[in-house]
Protein backbone atom coordinates (compact mmCIF):
# COMPACT_ATOMS: atom_id res chain seq x y z
CA UNK A 1 0.00 0.00 0.00
CA UNK A 2 1.30 3.41 -0.72
CA UNK A 3 1.17 5.57 2.14
CA UNK A 4 -0.61 9.38 2.22
CA UNK A 5 2.26 12.14 2.00
CA UNK A 6 1.72 13.88 5.04
CA UNK A 7 1.77 17.74 3.23
CA UNK A 8 -1.65 16.91 1.37
CA UNK A 9 -4.52 18.85 2.85
CA UNK A 10 -7.03 17.07 5.66
CA UNK A 11 -10.21 19.42 5.37
CA UNK A 12 -12.26 20.61 2.87
CA UNK A 13 -10.85 24.37 4.04
CA UNK A 14 -7.83 23.46 3.66
CA UNK A 15 -8.16 21.74 0.17
CA UNK A 16 -10.04 25.62 -0.91
CA UNK A 17 -7.03 27.58 0.41
CA UNK A 18 -4.62 25.23 -1.67
CA UNK A 19 -6.46 26.66 -4.40
CA UNK A 20 -7.39 22.81 -5.54
CA UNK A 21 -10.13 22.81 -8.19
CA UNK A 22 -12.20 19.34 -9.16
CA UNK A 23 -11.48 18.14 -12.34
CA UNK A 24 -13.47 15.65 -14.37
CA UNK A 25 -12.30 12.23 -15.20
CA UNK A 26 -11.42 12.81 -18.76
CA UNK A 27 -9.76 16.29 -18.41
CA UNK A 28 -7.37 14.83 -16.11
CA UNK A 29 -6.19 12.44 -18.67
CA UNK A 30 -6.09 14.82 -21.15
CA UNK A 31 -3.58 17.21 -18.98
CA UNK A 32 -1.69 14.23 -17.96
CA UNK A 33 -1.15 12.53 -21.31
CA UNK A 34 -0.30 16.47 -22.97
CA UNK A 35 1.99 17.04 -20.13
CA UNK A 36 3.78 13.88 -20.81
CA UNK A 37 4.07 13.65 -24.20
CA UNK A 38 5.34 17.22 -24.27
CA UNK A 39 8.00 16.15 -21.58
CA UNK A 40 9.32 13.22 -24.15
CA UNK A 41 8.36 10.58 -21.68
CA UNK A 42 6.82 7.47 -22.55
CA UNK A 43 3.04 7.44 -21.47
CA UNK A 44 2.79 3.42 -22.17
CA UNK A 45 5.58 1.54 -20.23
CA UNK A 46 5.50 -2.10 -21.14
CA UNK A 47 3.65 -2.01 -24.55
CA UNK A 48 5.52 -2.94 -27.30
CA UNK A 49 4.72 -3.48 -31.24
CA UNK A 50 1.90 -0.45 -30.79
CA UNK A 51 3.74 2.75 -30.96
CA UNK A 52 2.83 3.60 -34.68
CA UNK A 53 -0.38 1.86 -35.09
CA UNK A 54 -3.01 1.06 -32.09
CA UNK A 55 -1.05 4.13 -29.48
CA UNK A 56 -1.52 7.28 -31.34
CA UNK A 57 -5.11 6.20 -31.71
CA UNK A 58 -5.47 5.81 -28.05
CA UNK A 59 -4.26 8.87 -27.40
CA UNK A 60 -6.31 11.10 -29.76
CA UNK A 61 -9.22 8.99 -28.47
CA UNK A 62 -7.98 10.33 -24.56
CA UNK A 63 -7.58 13.43 -26.00
CA UNK A 64 -10.73 14.17 -27.70
CA UNK A 65 -12.60 12.36 -24.33
CA UNK A 66 -14.02 9.38 -25.48
CA UNK A 67 -14.76 6.21 -23.89
CA UNK A 68 -12.81 3.69 -25.90
CA UNK A 69 -13.69 -0.49 -26.92
CA UNK A 70 -10.13 -2.44 -28.47
CA UNK A 71 -11.19 -4.40 -30.59
CA UNK A 72 -8.97 -7.18 -31.55
CA UNK A 73 -7.82 -11.08 -31.46
CA UNK A 74 -7.33 -13.17 -27.95
CA UNK A 75 -3.36 -11.90 -26.96
CA UNK A 76 -2.88 -9.22 -28.09
CA UNK A 77 -2.59 -7.36 -25.39
CA UNK A 78 -5.63 -5.21 -25.08
CA UNK A 79 -6.13 -5.86 -21.09
CA UNK A 80 -2.24 -5.13 -20.62
CA UNK A 81 -2.70 -1.49 -22.69
CA UNK A 82 -5.79 -0.64 -20.38
CA UNK A 83 -4.00 -0.68 -17.39
CA UNK A 84 -1.40 1.24 -18.24
CA UNK A 85 -4.35 4.22 -18.35
CA UNK A 86 -3.66 4.45 -14.37
CA UNK A 87 -0.29 5.51 -14.98
CA UNK A 88 -1.85 9.04 -16.51
CA UNK A 89 -3.92 9.67 -13.08
CA UNK A 90 -2.83 12.22 -10.66
CA UNK A 91 -0.82 10.17 -7.94
CA UNK A 92 -2.98 11.44 -5.25
CA UNK A 93 -6.70 12.95 -5.02
CA UNK A 94 -8.99 14.12 -2.61
CA UNK A 95 -11.87 11.92 -1.70
CA UNK A 96 -14.89 12.39 0.96
CA UNK A 97 -13.31 10.59 4.11
CA UNK A 98 -15.95 8.05 4.87
CA UNK A 99 -17.58 8.57 1.65
CA UNK A 100 -19.02 5.23 0.10
CA UNK A 101 -18.26 6.85 -3.46
CA UNK A 102 -15.67 8.21 -4.37
CA UNK A 103 -16.48 11.85 -4.48
CA UNK A 104 -14.49 15.32 -4.23
CA UNK A 105 -14.36 17.09 -1.11
CA UNK A 106 -15.88 20.04 -2.87
CA UNK A 107 -18.08 18.28 -5.53
CA UNK A 108 -20.06 15.83 -3.31
CA UNK A 109 -22.95 13.80 -5.33
CA UNK A 110 -24.84 12.07 -3.26
CA UNK A 111 -27.42 12.35 -0.74
CA UNK A 112 -25.54 11.41 1.91
CA UNK A 113 -22.44 13.42 1.33
CA UNK A 114 -24.37 16.56 0.29
CA UNK A 115 -25.96 16.86 3.31
CA UNK A 116 -22.19 16.35 5.31
CA UNK A 117 -20.74 18.89 3.20
CA UNK A 118 -23.63 20.87 4.32
CA UNK A 119 -23.55 20.49 8.18
CA UNK A 120 -19.39 20.28 8.35
CA UNK A 121 -18.64 23.01 5.44
CA UNK A 122 -14.85 23.43 5.77
CA UNK A 123 -14.36 20.87 8.28
CA UNK A 124 -15.30 18.20 6.13
CA UNK A 125 -12.58 15.36 6.30
CA UNK A 126 -10.88 14.87 3.31
CA UNK A 127 -8.70 11.74 2.77
CA UNK A 128 -6.61 10.66 -0.28
CA UNK A 129 -6.54 7.91 -2.93
CA UNK A 130 -3.26 6.27 -5.27
CA UNK A 131 -4.15 6.66 -8.73
CA UNK A 132 -3.70 2.60 -8.82
CA UNK A 133 -6.83 2.57 -6.44
CA UNK A 134 -8.98 4.34 -9.38
CA UNK A 135 -8.95 1.81 -12.08
CA UNK A 136 -11.50 -0.68 -12.09
CA UNK A 137 -11.65 -3.85 -13.88
CA UNK A 138 -14.66 -6.46 -14.59
CA UNK A 139 -14.59 -9.34 -16.92
CA UNK A 140 -17.49 -9.31 -18.24
CA UNK A 141 -19.79 -12.73 -17.79
CA UNK A 142 -23.24 -14.28 -18.69
CA UNK A 143 -23.82 -14.14 -14.87
CA UNK A 144 -23.16 -10.60 -14.61
CA UNK A 145 -26.49 -8.39 -13.19
CA UNK A 146 -27.15 -4.94 -12.99
CA UNK A 147 -27.38 -4.69 -9.36
CA UNK A 148 -23.42 -5.81 -9.78
CA UNK A 149 -22.85 -3.02 -12.45
CA UNK A 150 -25.19 -0.39 -11.41
CA UNK A 151 -26.77 -1.27 -7.91
CA UNK A 152 -29.74 -2.27 -5.86
CA UNK A 153 -31.68 -2.23 -3.10
CA UNK A 154 -29.73 -3.37 0.14
CA UNK A 155 -32.01 -4.97 2.19
CA UNK A 156 -29.78 -5.13 5.19
CA UNK A 157 -30.36 -1.41 5.34
CA UNK A 158 -33.85 -1.44 4.80
CA UNK A 159 -34.27 -3.82 7.49
CA UNK A 160 -32.44 -1.10 9.73
CA UNK A 161 -35.29 1.06 9.77
CA UNK A 162 -35.17 3.20 6.02
CA UNK A 163 -37.85 3.37 4.41
CA UNK A 164 -37.86 1.65 0.78
CA UNK A 165 -38.00 5.53 -1.23
CA UNK A 166 -35.05 6.11 0.72
CA UNK A 167 -32.09 7.01 -1.84
CA UNK A 168 -29.80 5.78 0.90
CA UNK A 169 -31.23 2.09 0.97
CA UNK A 170 -29.13 1.92 -2.54
CA UNK A 171 -26.13 -0.23 -2.55
CA UNK A 172 -24.05 0.70 -5.36
CA UNK A 173 -22.23 -1.51 -8.15
CA UNK A 174 -19.08 -1.50 -9.86
CA UNK A 175 -19.59 1.65 -11.93
CA UNK A 176 -20.79 4.23 -9.59
CA UNK A 177 -17.75 2.91 -6.70
CA UNK A 178 -15.77 3.80 -9.74
CA UNK A 179 -16.73 7.83 -9.71
CA UNK A 180 -14.04 9.70 -10.65
CA UNK A 181 -11.76 6.71 -12.52
CA UNK A 182 -11.58 4.62 -14.98
CA UNK A 183 -14.11 1.19 -15.57
CA UNK A 184 -12.41 -1.79 -17.78
CA UNK A 185 -14.89 -4.20 -19.10
CA UNK A 186 -13.28 -6.93 -20.39
CA UNK A 187 -15.15 -9.69 -22.60
CA UNK A 188 -18.07 -6.85 -23.64
CA UNK A 189 -19.72 -8.94 -25.87
CA UNK A 190 -20.09 -11.89 -23.49
CA UNK A 191 -22.06 -9.07 -21.36
CA UNK A 192 -25.93 -10.49 -21.56
CA UNK A 193 -27.72 -7.50 -23.79
CA UNK A 194 -30.47 -6.59 -21.24
CA UNK A 195 -27.07 -5.78 -18.98
CA UNK A 196 -25.59 -3.88 -21.62
CA UNK A 197 -28.69 -1.61 -21.81
CA UNK A 198 -28.16 -0.64 -17.88
CA UNK A 199 -24.37 1.49 -19.33
CA UNK A 200 -26.17 3.47 -21.98
CA UNK A 201 -27.33 5.74 -19.37
CA UNK A 202 -23.80 6.00 -17.64
CA UNK A 203 -22.14 6.57 -20.88
CA UNK A 204 -24.30 9.18 -22.51
CA UNK A 205 -26.54 10.87 -19.61
CA UNK A 206 -23.43 10.04 -17.13
CA UNK A 207 -26.25 9.32 -14.28
CA UNK A 208 -27.65 5.98 -13.05
CA UNK A 209 -31.10 5.43 -12.28
CA UNK A 210 -31.49 1.93 -10.01
CA UNK A 211 -34.66 0.09 -9.11
CA UNK A 212 -37.28 3.28 -10.46
CA UNK A 213 -35.22 5.20 -7.94
CA UNK A 214 -35.59 9.29 -8.63
CA UNK A 215 -32.12 9.45 -7.83
CA UNK A 216 -29.84 11.03 -10.73
CA UNK A 217 -25.89 10.42 -9.82
CA UNK A 218 -23.79 12.74 -12.39
CA UNK A 219 -21.00 10.12 -12.92
CA UNK A 220 -17.84 10.54 -13.70
CA UNK A 221 -15.90 7.91 -14.98
CA UNK A 222 -14.29 7.06 -18.50
CA UNK A 223 -15.76 3.57 -19.64
CA UNK A 224 -13.08 1.42 -21.58
CA UNK A 225 -13.60 -2.03 -22.70
CA UNK A 226 -11.83 -5.47 -24.85
CA UNK A 227 -13.72 -7.22 -27.30
CA UNK A 228 -12.92 -10.33 -29.82
CA UNK A 229 -14.51 -9.93 -33.24
CA UNK A 230 -17.86 -10.96 -32.99
CA UNK A 231 -17.39 -13.59 -36.07
CA UNK A 232 -15.06 -15.34 -33.74
CA UNK A 233 -16.67 -15.66 -30.61
CA UNK A 234 -20.14 -15.96 -31.66
CA UNK A 235 -21.19 -15.93 -27.61
CA UNK A 236 -22.71 -12.48 -28.13
CA UNK A 237 -22.47 -8.89 -29.59
CA UNK A 238 -21.98 -5.39 -28.51
CA UNK A 239 -25.57 -3.99 -28.97
CA UNK A 240 -25.70 -1.25 -31.38
CA UNK A 241 -26.41 1.78 -29.23
CA UNK A 242 -24.20 0.72 -26.94
CA UNK A 243 -21.68 0.56 -29.49
CA UNK A 244 -22.93 4.23 -31.24
CA UNK A 245 -21.67 5.64 -27.42
CA UNK A 246 -18.46 4.27 -27.75
CA UNK A 247 -16.10 7.32 -29.21
CA UNK A 248 -13.59 5.34 -30.47
CA UNK A 249 -13.12 1.97 -32.01
CA UNK A 250 -9.51 0.75 -31.84
CA UNK A 251 -8.33 -2.14 -33.68
CA UNK A 252 -5.32 -3.88 -32.15
CA UNK A 253 -2.87 -6.38 -33.63
CA UNK A 254 -0.13 -8.65 -33.14
CA UNK A 255 3.36 -7.62 -33.09
CA UNK A 256 4.54 -6.81 -36.44
CA UNK A 257 8.11 -8.05 -36.75
CA UNK A 258 9.97 -10.71 -35.37
CA UNK A 259 12.00 -7.96 -33.56
CA UNK A 260 8.80 -6.88 -31.53
CA UNK A 261 7.70 -10.27 -30.73
CA UNK A 262 10.92 -11.36 -29.41
CA UNK A 263 10.93 -8.12 -26.89
CA UNK A 264 7.28 -9.17 -25.88
CA UNK A 265 8.78 -12.72 -25.05
CA UNK A 266 11.75 -11.48 -23.32
CA UNK A 267 9.32 -8.84 -21.55
CA UNK A 268 6.71 -11.66 -20.04
CA UNK A 269 8.22 -15.08 -19.95
CA UNK A 270 9.08 -16.28 -16.41
CA UNK A 271 12.08 -18.13 -17.57
CA UNK A 272 13.33 -20.61 -15.19
CA UNK A 273 16.99 -21.29 -17.27
CA UNK A 274 18.33 -19.69 -20.09
CA UNK A 275 17.02 -18.81 -23.47
CA UNK A 276 19.58 -17.26 -25.68
CA UNK A 277 18.28 -14.98 -28.45
CA UNK A 278 18.51 -17.39 -31.37
CA UNK A 279 16.47 -19.32 -29.49
CA UNK A 280 14.00 -17.03 -28.98
CA UNK A 281 13.80 -15.99 -32.91
CA UNK A 282 13.05 -18.97 -33.59
CA UNK A 283 10.43 -19.08 -31.15
CA UNK A 284 8.78 -15.67 -32.69
CA UNK A 285 9.52 -16.92 -35.99
CA UNK A 286 7.45 -20.14 -35.56
CA UNK A 287 4.42 -18.22 -33.47
CA UNK A 288 3.88 -16.07 -37.22
CA UNK A 289 4.52 -18.96 -39.19
CA UNK A 290 1.41 -20.43 -36.88
CA UNK A 291 -0.28 -17.05 -37.30
CA UNK A 292 -0.09 -17.57 -41.58
CA UNK A 293 -0.67 -21.31 -41.24
CA UNK A 294 -4.09 -22.19 -43.48
CA UNK A 295 -4.14 -25.27 -40.83
CA UNK A 296 -4.67 -22.44 -37.91
CA UNK A 297 -8.48 -21.06 -37.26
CA UNK A 298 -7.27 -17.58 -38.19
CA UNK A 299 -10.36 -16.04 -36.03
CA UNK A 300 -9.57 -17.31 -33.34
CA UNK A 301 -5.92 -16.18 -33.76
CA UNK A 302 -2.39 -17.13 -32.10
CA UNK A 303 -2.32 -15.43 -28.52
CA UNK A 304 1.06 -13.88 -27.60
CA UNK A 305 0.87 -15.89 -24.54
CA UNK A 306 1.82 -18.90 -27.02
CA UNK A 307 4.91 -17.29 -27.70
CA UNK A 308 5.71 -16.80 -24.10
CA UNK A 309 4.53 -20.53 -22.70
CA UNK A 310 6.28 -22.04 -25.33
CA UNK A 311 9.73 -20.07 -24.33
CA UNK A 312 8.99 -21.27 -20.60
CA UNK A 313 8.68 -24.60 -21.58
CA UNK A 314 12.15 -24.80 -23.54
CA UNK A 315 13.26 -22.92 -20.38
CA UNK A 316 12.14 -25.40 -18.17
CA UNK A 317 13.16 -28.48 -20.49
CA UNK A 318 16.83 -26.92 -19.94
CA UNK A 319 16.17 -26.66 -16.13
CA UNK A 320 15.32 -30.24 -16.16
CA UNK A 321 18.69 -31.50 -18.14
CA UNK A 322 20.69 -29.38 -16.22
CA UNK A 323 19.06 -31.09 -12.82
CA UNK A 324 19.58 -34.00 -14.30
CA UNK A 325 23.35 -33.69 -15.22
CA UNK A 326 24.74 -31.35 -12.90
CA UNK A 327 25.70 -29.35 -15.46
CA UNK A 328 25.44 -25.15 -15.05
CA UNK A 329 24.37 -23.02 -15.53
CA UNK A 330 21.16 -24.44 -17.21
CA UNK A 331 21.28 -23.14 -20.90
CA UNK A 332 18.27 -24.04 -22.90
CA UNK A 333 19.81 -25.83 -26.78
CA UNK A 334 17.36 -26.40 -29.52
CA UNK A 335 17.09 -30.41 -28.62
CA UNK A 336 14.66 -28.27 -26.02
CA UNK A 337 12.38 -27.15 -28.58
CA UNK A 338 11.19 -30.60 -29.21
CA UNK A 339 9.13 -30.41 -26.35
CA UNK A 340 7.17 -27.47 -27.82
CA UNK A 341 4.85 -29.14 -30.00
CA UNK A 342 2.92 -31.58 -28.07
CA UNK A 343 3.03 -29.45 -24.75
CA UNK A 344 1.27 -26.37 -26.34
CA UNK A 345 -0.60 -28.08 -29.28
CA UNK A 346 -3.85 -27.54 -27.15
CA UNK A 347 -3.53 -23.64 -27.02
CA UNK A 348 -4.19 -23.71 -30.81
CA UNK A 349 -7.44 -24.09 -32.50
CA UNK A 350 -7.15 -25.77 -35.93
CA UNK A 351 -9.15 -25.91 -39.18
CA UNK A 352 -12.01 -28.59 -39.69
CA UNK A 353 -10.35 -31.85 -41.19
CA UNK A 354 -6.76 -31.41 -39.89
CA UNK A 355 -7.97 -33.72 -36.96
CA UNK A 356 -4.97 -36.13 -36.16
CA UNK A 357 -2.77 -33.91 -38.22
CA UNK A 358 -1.91 -31.35 -35.36
CA UNK A 359 1.42 -32.51 -34.28
CA UNK A 360 2.51 -33.35 -37.64
CA UNK A 361 1.85 -29.58 -38.57
CA UNK A 362 3.59 -28.23 -35.48
CA UNK A 363 6.51 -30.23 -35.70
CA UNK A 364 6.72 -29.41 -39.66
CA UNK A 365 5.88 -25.33 -38.71
CA UNK A 366 8.58 -25.59 -36.43
CA UNK A 367 11.83 -26.83 -38.31
CA UNK A 368 10.84 -23.59 -40.91
CA UNK A 369 11.04 -21.53 -38.23
CA UNK A 370 14.47 -22.78 -36.89
CA UNK A 371 15.96 -22.93 -40.88
CA UNK A 372 14.47 -19.53 -40.99
CA UNK A 373 16.60 -18.30 -37.83
CA UNK A 374 19.87 -20.50 -39.37
CA UNK A 375 19.77 -18.54 -42.01
CA UNK A 376 19.69 -15.72 -41.15
CA UNK A 377 22.51 -16.39 -37.88
CA UNK A 378 24.21 -17.82 -40.36
CA UNK A 379 24.52 -16.45 -43.62
CA UNK A 380 27.75 -15.96 -45.28
CA UNK A 381 29.21 -18.38 -43.24
CA UNK A 382 30.75 -21.95 -44.87
CA UNK A 383 29.76 -24.35 -42.46
CA UNK A 384 30.65 -27.16 -44.88
CA UNK A 385 33.60 -27.94 -42.42
CA UNK A 386 31.41 -28.88 -39.46
CA UNK A 387 29.30 -30.92 -42.25
CA UNK A 388 32.31 -32.74 -42.97
CA UNK A 389 33.61 -33.39 -39.23
CA UNK A 390 30.50 -34.90 -38.90
CA UNK A 391 30.39 -36.96 -41.60
CA UNK A 392 33.96 -38.30 -41.34
CA UNK A 393 32.62 -40.20 -38.26
CA UNK A 394 32.23 -37.57 -35.37
CA UNK A 395 28.67 -38.51 -34.41
CA UNK A 396 27.00 -35.91 -32.13
CA UNK A 397 24.84 -37.03 -30.08
CA UNK A 398 22.43 -34.50 -27.70
CA UNK A 399 19.59 -35.12 -25.80
CA UNK A 400 17.97 -34.36 -22.32
CA UNK A 401 20.75 -36.02 -20.41
CA UNK A 402 23.60 -35.02 -22.50
CA UNK A 403 25.24 -32.11 -21.32
CA UNK A 404 26.85 -29.23 -23.64
CA UNK A 405 30.10 -30.36 -22.83
CA UNK A 406 29.61 -33.51 -24.23
CA UNK A 407 28.14 -32.23 -27.13
CA UNK A 408 31.47 -30.17 -27.76
CA UNK A 409 33.77 -33.33 -27.12
CA UNK A 410 32.40 -35.09 -29.67
CA UNK A 411 33.86 -32.55 -32.09
CA UNK A 412 37.17 -32.17 -33.64
CA UNK A 413 38.30 -28.44 -32.89
CA UNK A 414 37.18 -26.40 -35.52
CA UNK A 415 37.54 -22.93 -36.09
CA UNK A 416 33.87 -22.90 -38.27
CA UNK A 417 32.87 -23.36 -34.09
CA UNK A 418 34.34 -20.06 -32.85
CA UNK A 419 32.40 -18.36 -36.20
CA UNK A 420 28.71 -20.33 -35.69
CA UNK A 421 29.00 -19.19 -31.68
CA UNK A 422 30.10 -15.24 -32.46
CA UNK A 423 27.06 -15.42 -35.02
CA UNK A 424 24.87 -16.25 -32.13
CA UNK A 425 26.42 -13.79 -29.72
CA UNK A 426 28.46 -16.21 -27.73
CA UNK A 427 31.69 -15.40 -26.82
CA UNK A 428 34.88 -18.48 -26.77
CA UNK A 429 35.19 -18.24 -22.94
CA UNK A 430 31.41 -18.80 -22.05
CA UNK A 431 30.43 -22.12 -20.83
CA UNK A 432 30.09 -24.86 -22.80
CA UNK A 433 26.25 -25.22 -22.61
CA UNK A 434 26.03 -21.79 -24.64
CA UNK A 435 28.63 -23.06 -26.91
CA UNK A 436 26.76 -26.40 -27.31
CA UNK A 437 23.30 -24.70 -27.96
CA UNK A 438 25.08 -22.72 -31.00
CA UNK A 439 26.89 -25.68 -32.48
CA UNK A 440 23.38 -27.62 -31.88
CA UNK A 441 21.81 -24.76 -34.34
CA UNK A 442 23.91 -25.08 -36.91
CA UNK A 443 23.86 -29.01 -36.61
CA UNK A 444 20.20 -28.57 -37.14
CA UNK A 445 20.44 -26.18 -39.97
CA UNK A 446 22.80 -28.87 -42.04
CA UNK A 447 19.82 -31.50 -41.20
CA UNK A 448 17.00 -29.53 -42.22
CA UNK A 449 19.55 -28.63 -45.47
CA UNK A 450 19.69 -32.50 -46.15
CA UNK A 451 23.63 -32.14 -45.64
CA UNK A 452 23.22 -34.26 -42.36
CA UNK A 453 20.96 -37.34 -41.20
CA UNK A 454 19.42 -37.13 -37.10
CA UNK A 455 18.09 -40.47 -35.86
CA UNK A 456 15.85 -39.75 -32.58
CA UNK A 457 14.63 -41.64 -30.29
CA UNK A 458 12.72 -40.75 -26.83
CA UNK A 459 15.57 -39.06 -25.45
CA UNK A 460 18.35 -38.66 -27.52
CA UNK A 461 19.05 -37.36 -31.12
CA UNK A 462 22.39 -38.16 -33.22
CA UNK A 463 23.53 -36.06 -35.84
CA UNK A 464 25.62 -38.12 -38.42
CA UNK A 465 26.16 -39.18 -42.19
Amino acid sequence: MNDVPANLPRTAGDLRAAGHLPRSIKQELHDNLLAKLRAGEDPWPGIIGFSRTVVPQLERALLAGHDVVLLGERGQGKTRLLRTLAGLLDEWTPVIEGAELAEHPLDPITPESCRRAAELGDALPVTWRHRDERYTEKLATPDTSVGDLIGDVDPVKVAEGRSLGDPETIHFGLVPRAHRGIVAINELPDLAERIQVALLNVMEERDIQVRGYTLRLPLDVLLVSTANPEDYTNRGRIITPLKDRFGAEIRTHYPLDVDAEITVVRQEAHLVAEVGEPLLEVLARFVRNLRESPVIDQRSGVSARFAVAAAETVGAAALRRSALTGEEPAVARPVDLDAVPAVLRGKLEFEPGEEGRETEHLVHLLRRAVAETARSRFAGLDLVPLADAVEAGHLVATGERVPGKDVLAALPELPVLHDVAARAGVGPDEPAGRIAAAVELALESLFLSRRLAKDSDDSTTVYGR
